[in-house]
């Protein structure tokens, strides 16, 4: 198997140097390459197309929302994974409204750090608890009509609830035997009666719902 690609984002050397020796230590997570600011770091998915970009969010010229705004918009299957000492409702609100995957603080351990990048790389969402209730808060669909779980069919509340327990789209596929393409298909019809345009939101929104 091949190992998963890793940009690592962070405007401080020392950050980037404890990262890079960290991740080293597992050999299914390789770092192609590094960034001090989110223009660089924009310009290196580029070039390298990594799998993972372990973004931090306060940074010189351009920081870790707009660029994950941007990667993600031309870049869609790079997955942006948050790595930050700040916990404030607006970085974590931008960065998963703009798409990143998951939003993790820095006091997180080694070994869960490897296994957050591995899930990002299948797809599943990082949130922990305390991050994922700010966002609980905050989230509003003004305008939109009221959903409630009998709005799904049974097939799309099946995929929902392996949706809550971190399932990639080929997990869900192998689950309930269906094609990667169908499982697609289904998701974007689960996005568009949730109202929610990525994975992350689509989280927050079931959850809230009670799935």
């Amino acid at each position: 198997m091949k190992p998963i690609t890793v940009l690592l984002v962070d405007d401080q050397t020392l950050i980037r140097d404890g990262l890079r020796a960290l991740l080293g230590t597992y050999p299914d997570l390789v770092v192609v390459a590094e960034a001090q600011n989110g223009a660089d770091a924009y310009e290196q998915v580029k070039i390298h197309r990594p799998q993972v970009v372990l973004m931090d969010i306060r940074m010189p010229l351009m920081g870790g929302v707009e660029a994950t705004h941007l990667i993600k918009n031309d870049f869609p299957e790079t997955a942006v994974l948050v790595l930050t000492t700040f916990d404030d409702d607006e970085s974590i609100l931008g960065a998963i409204t703009h798409g990143a995957i998951g939003y993790l603080l820095k006091d997180i351990g080694g070994a869960k750090l490897a296994d957050a990048i591995r899930d990002a790389a299948r797809g599943s969402v990082i949130l922990p608890g305390n991050i994922a209730a700010k966002i609980t808060r905050h989230i509003g669909r003004p305008g939109k009509p009221e959903v409630t779980p009998s709005d799904f069919t049974r097939r799309e509340q099946d995929i929902i609830r392996l949706l809550m327990q971190g399932k990639s789209n080929q997990d869900i596929a192998n689950t309930l035997f269906l094609t990667i393409g169908t499982v697609k298909n289904y998701m974007s019809q689960i996005y568009s009666k949730a109202g929610v345009s990525d994975r992350a939101n689509a989280v927050l929104y079931f959850r809230d719902m009670g799935f």
